[in-house]
């Protein structure tokens, strides 16, 4: 169609998700490292919707996740809607009936929203969301909208619960998670959350990993580091709940997460992976310097 693609991501996020990077390029798109603030996701939100205004006339802004101003919440969660539908049409062969759970990370809130959509008015089905509990629980360690004061706001052209510091300000936030790193929650997402449709839980970055392993292991699945929060959630439920039909979205692959993941896992021959190709790539570019000076 002759369209040009600019995707704007934080500087941290373009490095812990290069695998990502990479195949974005591939596929043609002009990829723009935010080097401003934390270098996360609110700072790419932040230019693309600068890019945006800048060239209206000649942009279309498209955005990934259930936020932003009417109507992005709901184009995304309608379009993102035949999760849930599909699984509501699969499981009824499969359990005779609903599940009584449904597990889903929640950045953004754009698998969330798609995932639970279709089950919103069947409340014998309870709704659980679970959020990047990060590496502790002081300012600029995790990202708990739902689980940090719920301060409302408005920022990036919406309403809803945002992580503020004691003046107002938006703050710091932190997850091992690239999808989950964000300062604000979908405005339908607060919502369902504040009439006792949703229920927030969250997930620490060390117990996120757990999840990952625990699933790889057991059940042949490699979970995103994302989805990896929900599976968390799902370990965490079922201590409480025997017996009960639970299902949890696997909203991505674990693959684009190696950079972050191996480091954890198998620290030492990760290390040595890298040196060995850094190696590697040394000696050729040495060859290729020498070949052009011949």
């Amino acid at each position: 169609m002759g369209l040009e693609c600019h995707i704007y991501m934080g500087a941290k996020d373009v490095k812990r998700q290069r695998p990502n990077v990479f195949n974005m390029e591939l596929l043609g798109a002009h990829v723009h490292a935010v080097k401003k603030g934390n270098q996360g996701l609110k700072d790419a939100v932040d230019e693309a919707l600068g890019a945006w205004s800048e060239q209206i006339d000649t942009t279309h802004y498209v955005l990934g996740s259930a936020v932003g101003p009417y109507p992005y919440p709901d184009l995304v969660r309608d379009l993102q809607s035949v999760i849930g539908k599909e699984l509501k049409e699969q499981i009824k062969d499969y359990f005779g009936g609903l599940p009584d759970i449904l597990v889903a990370c929640i950045g953004g809130g754009s698998n969330a929203m798609g995932f639970f959509s279709a089950f919103l008015e069947d409340w014998g089905c309870a709704l659980y969301g679970v959020e990047g509990g990060g590496r502790g629980t002081n300012l600029g360690e995790h990202a708990t909208r739902m689980r940090a004061g719920k301060k409302m706001a408005i920022a990036h052209g919406f309403q809803s619960i945002f992580i503020q510091d004691d003046q107002g300000n938006l703050a710091k936030t932190h997850s091992i998670s690239a999808g989950l790193d964000y300062v604000g929650i979908g405005p339908q997402i607060a919502y369902l959350e504040s009439i006792g449709r949703l229920y927030c839980l969250s997930a620490r970055d060390e117990e996120a990993l757990h999840a990952l392993q625990f699933f790889a292991k057991h059940e042949g699945i490699i979970a995103a580091l994302e989805s990896s929060h929900a599976l968390a959630g799902v370990l965490e439920l079922s201590k409480n709940f025997k017996n009960k039909k639970i299902i949890a979205h696997v909203s991505g692959r674990g693959d684009k997460d190696i950079f972050i993941t191996a480091k954890h896992a198998h620290p030492q021959r990760w290390l040595e992976f890298l040196e060995h190709e850094a190696l590697e790539l040394r000696v050729k570019i040495k060859f290729l310097m020498l070949r052009g000076f011949e």
